[in-house]
């Protein structure tokens, strides 16, 4: 059996990881009929730490580089991978499972600070933020809303709030000193080489300087390459002016970020602003906070945990300091009212692709600290791309809320090969030292010639994207295909007023003059005219497919999918491997951290593992393709076809987990997955050896019902311990999520 008959699926984190213990046994179970293997990589955030540091453990302890090997494998032809969501580490997040794993006795070092050992925080680099993404998605992306999940929110449509046209929600970006205003582009025209990132100081008060920020930037001839810096005064001076804004009428503060994908940048934004919110704050307890190494970058919650460490007095002294800073500034949208967690505790939980299509859902409003909705002052600082949202909110303001009932859909042709444009990436991002009063940071070739260069100041931002020109013209290619194959028209959300979408856009006519486009239509457009068409498009009931660049690819598959669907987990999202292989990735996890923490206290998980059955058939259609066996092609398209139908089925009988204890939940809903897949393969006739096989299991499942769901049911309503968050006691987790003795029965005898 070759790797054309053998799925990878992803062992990840939080509630898909929960779910997959449920779950893979039956997928196990099932494939095992048909000829195919089902392996699996821990991409965890556990098993990503453990890797790093395999000297530090014991020989029962170590984990296998599975993101490497992964990262080899998707440029291979044959790869068929299954990647569920994973934590993209905010530090906050990375220094909690490190405590985690050295409680359990993992002898791994602390996570260092910023002046730590060099070689230490170079391992930890490599866990933190969206490393998983950049490593494995050598493809660009395919997402769009699968048809039974569409015509499900068609005939059950879900409510998105009404809007009144005079709300004053808005939409507030930097008008200077930010990423856009400053960028810079050059395309590389020589053959690959050398480059490295040098800041100088040029400040006539201090000895002249240069420091090598990072020393081995492999360029590639044709390759577009971007500088941009974002001033931290300017930041700053553009906060302080929005909170006055949002005081004088009323309106909640709302910070809207990527922390997680912008491991290094955004972060460091979050911080800037806290400090403006709490400056009096950080200015009287200056000496203390140094003491305590309080980083604002870290959020509101983490000041708390380092002060918790002071004499009660002084802990006393500056919460009180807090509080008076929150009730005499602007009122913050709350996380978490009941418990008073505001937008501004920790940076990874506001994340910008989440928070403002659930704002936009809510009427343009967001929760307050006495848990009600109010209209709100959500600041995106960086204009990249705030401005496709600001033009939803004023669209919705002009026509109101869009109907489920009656929308078209938008599907998206992302470019994201090769880490097209990946902005957050650590090696090229770089934070302005504070001995530094007047520099400039420049990108220089292996000639030392400078390719380009940006004028800085202590603690701005300056940040290198790289898109691959092979990246991009499979990127239009793409486009172009699914153009054709579904007969929708293609807008390119390209903005000819940064530098980046200019150079991209004289790549994008070149390839469309030279590939056969006939009775497709594609466009061009800048941002926020393509937002506003594909708007109206929708609201008429017609489908679109936005070709976008990296991250708009990620904002835009969950602004417009939680507006169509209810939830971005719904979509369908397909990588097609530019080596031939494919990925294919299951649901969002933004809301995964809030599934565990019910599950912890009720044993009621609400995931919903729709995302894994949808990306789990178009897996095996792969199979089917692929595989050279025409048994085994026979038994994958009827495991494909039939668990699609399967899937229908689920949707339209409402077996989806209920967000409430005591009702059905992600283990009831597979259970009900897996009867009917079971029931589709005993009654197909196109694979009799399938149907052989599934119909007493099927019939064991339906005669069974009721008691495997009482069984399932029957542990609800009372805490879990899994013994960890980040690494689980495996016997523990796989108890919990396998309740049924009568169902593990039906599903371990195959």
């Amino acid at each position: 059996m070759s790797d054309k008959e053998c799925i990878y699926w992803t062992f990840s984190d939080e509630a898909p990881a929960l779910a997959t213990r449920a779950f893979l046994p039956v997928v196990k179970a099932f494939l095992k009929q048909g000829g195919i293997t089902v392996k699996t990589k821990n991409i965890s955030l556990a098993a990503r730490i453990l890797a790093v540091f395999p000297e530090y453990l014991k020989e029962n302890q170590k984990e296998n580089d599975a993101l490497g090997e992964l990262g080899n494998m998707v440029c291979e032809n044959d790869s068929n991978i299954i990647k569920l969501p994973n934590i993209s580490a905010s530090v906050p997040q990375l220094k909690a499972a490190v405590q985690e794993l050295q409680n359990q006795g993992f002898a791994i070092p602390d996570y260092p600070e910023e002046d730590g050992d060099p070689e230490i925080i170079a391992r930890y680099n490599k866990v933190k933020g969206s490393a998983v993404n950049p490593v494995i998605r050598m493809g660009n992306s395919d997402r769009r809303v699968p048809v039974p999940v569409k015509a499900y929110a068609k005939s059950h449509p879900h409510f998105n709030g009404k809007w009144d046209k005079n709300v004053k929600t808005r939409i507030m970006s930097m008008s200077k000193g930010d990423f856009y205003g400053s960028e810079k582009s050059v395309v590389i025209a020589n053959d690959s080489k050398m480059a490295k990132i040098v800041l100088k100081n040029s400040d006539s008060s201090k000895s002249s300087n240069s420091i090598v920020m990072k020393d081995t930037v492999i360029l590639e001839k044709n390759e577009i390459v971007d500088a941009s810096v974002m001033s931290k005064k300017e930041l700053q001076s553009f906060f302080a002016d929005t909170m006055i804004a949002a005081k004088k009428e009323n309106l909640l503060l709302s910070v809207h970020l990527k922390a997680t994908m912008m491991k290094v940048s955004d972060p460091v934004i979050f911080g800037d602003m806290l400090e403006v919110y709490f400056a009096p704050v950080f200015k009287e307890f200056a000496d203390e906070f140094k003491a305590l190494e309080v980083d604002p970058k870290n959020g509101l919650g983490d000041l708390y945990k380092k002060i918790a460490t002071l004499p009660q007095e002084k802990q006393k002294k500056i919460t009180k300091a807090i509080d008076n800073c929150i009730a005499s500034g602007p009122d913050l949208a709350m996380v978490n009212s009941d418990k008073g967690i505001t937008n501004f505790h920790v940076p990874s939980d506001t994340i910008i692709d989440a928070s403002i299509p659930a704002m936009i859902r809510n009427s343009g409003c967001m929760w307050n600290k006495d848990g009600k909705l109010q209209e709100t002052i959500a600041i995106i600082p960086d204009r990249s791309y705030a401005q496709v949202y600001s033009a939803c909110v004023e669209y919705c303001k002009v026509h109101g809320a869009f109907n489920p009932a009656t929308m078209g859909s938008v599907g998206n042709v992302g470019l994201m090969a090769r880490k097209a444009e990946e902005y957050g990436s650590h090696p090229t991002t770089v934070i302005v030292p504070s001995s530094v009063t007047n520099g400039v940071i420049q990108l220089l070739d292996d000639n030392g010639d400078v390719l380009l260069e940006q004028q800085v100041k202590a603690g701005d931002i300056f940040r290198i994207c790289r898109t691959k020109e092979d990246a991009i013209i499979d990127w239009v290619k793409l486009a172009i295909h699914r153009g054709r194959t579904s007969g929708q028209p293609v807008i390119f959300w390209l903005d000819q007023n940064r530098a980046h979408d200019r150079a991209i856009s004289v790549k994008v006519e070149a390839v469309l003059k030279k590939e056969n486009t006939n009775g497709i239509s594609i466009k061009i457009m800048n941002p926020v005219e393509a937002c506003n068409f594909t708007m109206d498009e929708i609201t008429k009931g017609h489908d679109i497919i936005a070709a976008t660049g990296n991250i708009l690819r990620d904002y835009l598959t969950d602004l417009f999918p939680i507006l169509e669907v209810g939830t971005s987990a719904k979509m369908l999202s397909i990588v097609p491997l530019m080596a031939g292989g494919g990925l294919y990735e299951t649901g969002a996890g933004g809301s995964a951290p809030k599934h565990v923490q019910q599950f912890l206290n009720e044993n009621h998980l609400r995931w919903d593992s729709l995302g894994e059955f949808l990306a789990l058939a178009v897996s095996l259609e792969q199979t089917a393709e692929k595989t050279e066996d025409p048994e085994i092609k026979l038994h994958a398209n009827a495991l494909s076809q039939c668990l699609n139908v399967a899937t229908t089925r689920y949707l339209n009988e409402g077996r989806g987990p209920s967000r409430k204890v005591g009702e059905q939940d992600n283990r009831t809903a597979q259970f009900y997955l897996t009867m009917y897949w079971a029931q589709e393969l005993a009654v197909q006739t196109v694979d009799i050896k399938l149907a052989k096989i599934f119909k007493q299991v099927a019939t064991n499942l339906v005669i069974n019902e009721d008691k495997i769901v009482r069984e399932l049911l029957s542990v609800q309503n009372s805490p879990v311990d899994l013994g960890g968050y980040y690494h689980p006691n495996e016997e523990r987790a796989v108890s919990a999520m396998r309740p049924s003795v009568t169902y593990n029965q039906f599903v371990n005898s195959l």
